[in-house]
């Protein structure tokens, strides 16, 4: 994007609405994103450190009135500095506590919708983190209240435990900082400066309670904190042309902490992602966006559970449509007639491909219902391969075999065969046809079948030379004619044999096919079983430190107090890898039934299908 457009904007009745020109943007965005946020209180400098972020001069509008400029969120989607294949997203905020606005109806939705989105969220604020600053992010406090991490009703305590598994990484931007970094006496870092604000009182007053409340949101809410203090970039006279500024006219200082700003974030920003840690894309944001815009236009809370499983189907259709894609045009670089073996070959690694593509895209795939859909798609486009290559195999030989047999036809109907001996030299001829077609290569499955039809169309052909060659005894017309029978009845052996060598490497299929679905969806599972825990510990971290700043503070009863989370975080993560192996043998009985027709007997008799089926069936 050359340059930032409108994602969520205020309609003409006050609700949020988003912009179709932006999503389309996100849709067409296929790479995982990294979305970093800014909020804080209009008129405070967060477009410009979102500019930065970008690497430009200009991009966001700058203000340079009492007015807030930017309305809504807007957007700027950039390929990752230093990630390949990602892509930035960057959301610019309006500005929260906007006198024109008149109400906190839109920021808490604006906060709300923000949180949601982001992987980083940058709070910037101005002068110091004192009561007031404190008091100016009381919508952090509110997100129990706009948020919902479960379908389920629950307590809004609960839902504010979960928060710190899904919330992003939280960074406060002070600008205009101009105290020393000294704490008693002690020079101090930037972080150590928000956790010293942070400190909750030990009183139970109700303003001792309204002091800590936003504190422990923040420390509960939020997996990570950073702080960064910036210096004021200019004169006041010069501060509303700041992107007209050249940086020799900017204080050192404060391109420094910039630099470093923009540095931290681009580095330590992770992917986003949803509730159960897959990879959020562009096209999967777009799609969020919309999900979470239009629960706040029904005038319900955005929830986490229902915006995945929302996700999910979209994912996992799509999942299958690209599966299905790629099988289709892997199989397309085959050229009928082949015989089995090769066809079967190319199936079974097209089906695999399509499978890893199904796989590495769909997640949240309750009851394998997508899988299934993909195994239906596979099942039909293979059954219409098999029936074409059949009828590919049976024009290619019946060509051959007409044109091999051009020149006995032509004989006979010169009469050439009607006279003494020319039985024998009817025979010889027809064996050489024979003979020269099975020397040619690539006929596909249907060799010895139209041989068959072939050679049973020339049974009564055979018989009439026979009867006019004088040359010949009746006895040896006798034995020649139970030769010819005994003929045909071996080329109906061998068709037969052909049928049912087809259907043993059918039967093989399934066999590759189960194994492939067994170590996919093993792969799979241990992924999901592997992030699972990754969420869990990143969350049980956050409270182990929370509760260990609390007693090192004397809070022992509130330390105490968040021994059931741990506890439960701790058993979740220990339950991990028992859940992992009953999901697998629940879906490899489904794998079963799931593979067992994906080969399709094409063509074969019926009691050969229902005995194939049975030997199937029984080691279940």
């Amino acid at each position: 994007m050359e340059q930032p457009l409108c994602l969520v904007g205020n309609g003409t009745n006050g609700e949020l609405e988003v912009k179709p020109k932006a999503l389309e943007i996100l849709y067409g965005i296929t790479q995982p994103v990294v979305v970093v946020s800014i909020v804080g209180l209009y008129r405070t400098g967060k477009s410009y450190l979102m500019n930065q972020l970008a690497g430009k001069k200009r991009g966001f509008p700058l203000g340079s009135t009492v007015q807030s400029q930017t309305k809504g969120i807007w957007m700027w989607c950039l390929p990752h500095p230093q990630l390949s294949d990602y892509t930035l997203v960057l959301l610019d905020t309006e500005g929260l506590g906007d006198v024109e606005k008149g109400n906190t109806k839109n920021d808490n939705q604006i906060f709300a919708l923000t949180v949601l989105l982001s992987s980083t969220l940058v709070y910037n604020s101005k002068g110091t983190i004192d009561e007031y600053a404190m008091e100016q992010l009381h919508f952090v406090t509110t997100l129990t209240e706009h948020i919902k991490v479960k379908a389920q009703e629950g307590e809004e305590d609960e839902e504010g435990c979960q928060f710190v598994r899904f919330f992003p990484c939280f960074i406060w931007a002070v600008r205009d900082f101009t105290l020393e970094l000294k704490i008693n006496e002690h020079l101090v870092t930037e972080d150590d400066y928000l956790e010293n604000a942070l400190k909750l009182k030990k009183a139970v007053t109700k303003g001792a309670l309204a002091y800590n409340l936003p504190r422990e949101c923040i420390k509960s809410f939020f997996p990570t904190r950073k702080c960064f203090v910036f210096v004021q970039p200019a004169p006041v006279k010069d501060i509303s042309q700041l992107e007209l500024l050249p940086e020799s006219s900017l204080d050192p200082q404060f391109l420094e902490k910039t630099r470093h700003f923009c540095q931290h974030v681009l580095q330590s920003s992770p992917v986003k992602t949803v509730k159960g840690g897959h990879p959020v894309s562009g096209q999967m944001l777009g799609s969020l966006v919309q999900c979470y815009v239009e629960t706040l236009r029904s005038g319900k809370v955005p929830c986490m559970d229902n915006a995945v499983v929302a996700l999910a189907a979209i994912e996992n259709e799509a999942a299958v449509q690209e599966g299905l894609a790629h099988y289709i045009s892997q199989m397309k670089q085959l050229k009928f007639p082949v015989d089995q073996e090769e066809l079967s070959e190319k199936h079974g690694e097209s089906m695999a491909g399509a499978l890893g593509v199904f796989m590495d895209r769909s997640f949240k795939d309750e009851g394998q219902k997508y899988l299934q859909k993909l195994k239906d798609g596979i099942k039909e486009n293979y059954g219409k391969l098999l029936g074409k290559n059949e009828v590919a195999s049976k024009d290619a030989c019946f060509a051959l075999l007409e044109e091999l047999s051009a020149p006995m036809q032509k004989r006979l109907g010169d009469n050439v065969y009607n006279q003494p001996g020319g039985y024998e030299a009817y025979i010889r001829d027809r064996n050489q046809v024979v003979e020269d077609f099975r020397k040619k290569p690539k006929n596909g499955v249907k060799v010895e079948d139209v041989l068959e039809q072939f050679l049973a169309s020339k049974k009564a052909e055979a018989e009439a030379v026979l009867k006019f060659d004088t040359l010949i005894t009746d006895m040896e017309k006798h034995l020649a004619d139970g030769k010819q029978k005994a003929e045909l009845l071996e080329q109906q052996r061998r068709a037969e044999e052909e049928r049912r060598l087809r259907a043993e490497q059918l039967v093989k299929d399934q066999e590759r096919s189960f194994q492939e679905y067994q170590r996919q969806l093993e792969a799979k599972l241990a992924e999901e079983a592997a992030t699972m825990k990754k969420e869990a510990q990143k969350a049980l971290e956050c409270k182990l430190k929370e509760q260990g700043e609390l007693l090192q503070q004397g809070f022992r009863e509130k330390s105490m107090l968040m021994e059931q989370e741990i506890s439960t975080l701790k058993r979740e993560i220990n339950s991990v890898r028992e859940q992992d192996f009953v999901s697998l043998a629940k879906n490899m009985l489904k794998v079963f039934s799931i593979v067992y027709d994906i080969c399709t007997f094409h063509n074969s008799p019926s009691q050969s299908r229902s005995q194939a089926r049975e030997k199937t069936r029984k080691p279940k």
